[in-house]
Formats: C-alpha cells, sequence, structure tokens
C-alpha cells in the first residue's frame, strides 16, 4: 500500500494506493474485481457556504467533500501518475496552483 501526499499551502491531502494482493475497501462504485491497483481519495470543492472550514495559506476557505471515486488501473505507473495527478486537481479546485503543489509517495507501514 501507497500514500501518495500532496501539500501545499499549510494543508495536505493523503490518498491511498493498493497494490496486488491487498484487500481495498469495498463500496458501491469500487472498480471491478482483478484490477490489480485501485486509488482511493478524497475529493472536494470550494463552496460559499456550508462546508468545512480549511486555512490554505493566508485564507480560509469552505470546501465540501465529494464521495471517493475509487479507480482501478493495469500498472503501478500509471496508477501513481493519475494519483498525483488528482492530488494536484484537489488543489487547484481550491485555487492552489498545481506546480506548487509538493507531492510523495510512500510505502504505508502495515502492522
Amino acid at each position: 500500500m501507497l500514500l501518495i501526499r500532496g501539500t501545499a499551502g499549510g494543508t495536505a491531502l493523503t490518498g491511498t494506493l493498493y497494490e496486488p494482493g491487498e484487500e481495498p475497501p469495498e463500496f458501491n462504485g469500487a472498480p471491478d474485481e482483478g484490477t490489480p491497483y485501485v486509488w482511493l481519495c478524497d475529493a472536494f470543492y470550494e463552496v460559499e457556504s456550508g462546508g468545512q472550514v480549511q486555512s490554505i495559506g493566508d485564507r480560509e476557505i469552505r470546501i465540501a467533500f465529494e464521495s471517493p471515486m475509487p479507480r482501478g488501473f493495469e500498472t503501478r505507473d500509471a496508477a501513481i501518475d493519475a494519483a498525483k495527478e488528482h492530488v494536484r486537481t484537489q488543489f487547484a479546485r481550491l485555487g492552489v496552483a498545481g506546480e506548487t503543489v509538493d507531492v510523495t509517495v510512500q510505502q504505508a507501514e502495515t502492522a
């Protein structure tokens, strides 16, 4: 299991990439069985009212979360590339330029 984390403006977003042999969570909308790599991460967007207050840089904004949308991939490289793009896109939805997002990939510690 890999953790793919983006940081920018004093906040972070981390998603999980499940690799072959690992069991991703099962719920409505999960990719078909047999997909070797499954990416799962929150998605969100800025709202005028409601939502959750989040500090990014020197401003406070309100964000609303979408249901996580798991995505399946055939190769590790394709999954990591898509995960990095997803993280950058989430920050861009909040007005943070994608190129300013620091994205790291690390092996998750297992119990």
